[in-house]
């Protein structure tokens, strides 16, 4: 890509990513090494603030920074736990960015407490001085709560050791509330799968300019083998879509911007593969090009890449419960006298609003999931559901036995259509009907 195909914001981007980390930067500055309006130069700067680039700070204003690519907490660093408590580093400093591998809470006395700690650990403790010592010595981090302090002595040696002391203003279970808290928050998100996660970035990805010829696609076809190709324009944004289907009959030096289709959708790398799913059912698409947050193409997705991308994540296990899997957790499948199946379970206290009855988006949930084991039950793949008519006819009180009962309406490769009832004490408590369309 030419220097002068880039607009002058993509331009102060790029001088900003070459800057070397550190280096200290303003809008004055930019506009004019640039010679550009302050105007531009502030825009450039905040969105390469929202990419990573640069930092702004009080007292040492923007800087460079080195862009960090995002993480799931595999490894816990004593680092993340300063960030996640608040905490103030005391001593250490230099091994923050060593994993921790358990946490031990110091809450007895040192001759008990010593049988627990051991090498690279975290004792989360209050301001006893000489279990700081010890764990220091066994090769564990140390998280003072309390907003107490430590000793010099301790401080010299986590220097000497490279074992962080953080002291924080919350208490001991605070604390370790906030560190089960962001833990399981990054495991369910680990079960989200993005589109940037199933993309080849080892591969080339095939693309037309508006200006080249039905010939030039005809070779790339046989070339690859591919019907389908995103078209973009000098700067690697997608402005349009071909197919084999637009060349059909076409003239060999036909230019491609004549026959594609105009204004395509692009899904960001960013997005949910769950999501790129309904948008590629719902539209008939099969092929979407995927761009990153400069509205640059960084690769394509298919229908097929999606599929499998849903199949693998029903095959693995499941790393922490979000809201529906808990309020799931306490039906059991039961199969009825005729050999029909339902689901039966008991209202618990998570499941009630204030006046004491089930409230009405737990039983939603409820129905939702019902229908959605009982359809997939009869059809392999994925599915969306469409629209849902819900109808809550009597309250269920606390404690209560309740039995979901589904019912298939209607089923084809594509559609299906099915009801949910519940009961309780063989009378009809709620209702609902859903429509979801499937993907094979």
């Amino acid at each position: 890509m030419q220097e002068e195909t880039l607009t002058k914001h993509e331009q102060i981007i790029r001088y900003i990513e070459e800057l070397s980390v550190g280096t200290h930067i303003s809008v004055r500055k930019i506009a004019q090494a640039l010679e550009v309006s302050e105007g531009t130069a502030y825009r450039a700067m905040k969105e390469a603030e929202s990419l990573g680039y640069v930092s702004t700070k009080d007292r040492t204003g923007t800087v460079r920074v080195e862009k960090k690519e995002p993480q799931a907490i595999d490894k816990l660093t004593f680092a993340e736990v300063v960030n996640i408590v608040d905490g103030e580093v005391l001593g250490g400093a230099s091994g923050l960015h060593k994993s921790l591998n358990k946490f031990v809470i110091g809450a007895m006395q040192l001759e008990a407490m010593k049988r627990y700690i051991e090498p690279g650990n975290l004792l989360i403790v209050g301001n006893r001085t000489q279990a700081h010592l010890y764990a220091l010595g066994q090769g564990a981090g140390i998280l003072v709560t309390g907003g107490f302090q430590t000793l010099d002595e301790a401080k010299e040696l986590a220097d000497e050791l490279e074992l962080p002391i953080i002291s924080t203003s919350y208490d001991t279970f605070t604390v370790a509330t906030m560190i089960n808290r962001a833990i399981y928050d990054q495991l369910i998100k680990k079960k989200i799968m993005l589109v940037r996660d199933i993309i080849r970035t080892d591969t080339r990805v095939y693309s037309l300019r508006a200006e080249d010829t039905v010939s030039d696609m005809r070779h790339w076809m046989d070339e690859t083998g591919h019907t389908r190709f995103p078209v973009v324009d000098e700067r690697n944004k997608p402005i349009g879509m071909v197919t084999a289907k637009d060349v059909v009959g076409a003239e060999a030096g036909q230019p491609i911007h004549q026959l594609m289709t105009l204004d395509p959708l692009t899904v960001s790398d960013q997005a949910p593969v769950a999501s790129v799913s309904h948008t590629m059912v719902w539209e008939g698409i099969e092929l979407l090009p995927v761009v990153g947050k400069d509205g640059k193409m960084v690769g394509v997705i298919s229908r097929d890449d999606v599929l499998k991308a849903m199949q693998y994540l029903q095959t693995q296990p499941q790393h922490g419960e979000t809201l529906e899997d808990q309020i799931w957790s306490g039906m059991e499948k039961v199969r009825g006298k005729d050999g029909e199946f339902y689901y039966r379970g008991t209202v618990t206290a998570q499941m009630t609003n204030p006046v004491g009855t089930v409230s009405e988006g737990i039983l939603t949930t409820l129905m939702s999931q019902v229908a959605i084991r009982t359809i997939r039950e009869q059809k392999r793949g994925d599915l969306i559901v469409d629209s849902s008519s819900n109808y809550f006819l009597l309250p269920i009180p606390i404690d209560s036995v309740i039995e979901c009962v589904p019912n298939v309406l209607e089923m084809s490769r594509k559609y299906g259509k099915i009801e949910v009832d519940i009961f309780c004490d063989g009378k009809r408590m709620a209702k609902s009907t859903f429509t979801c369309r499937l993907t094979d």
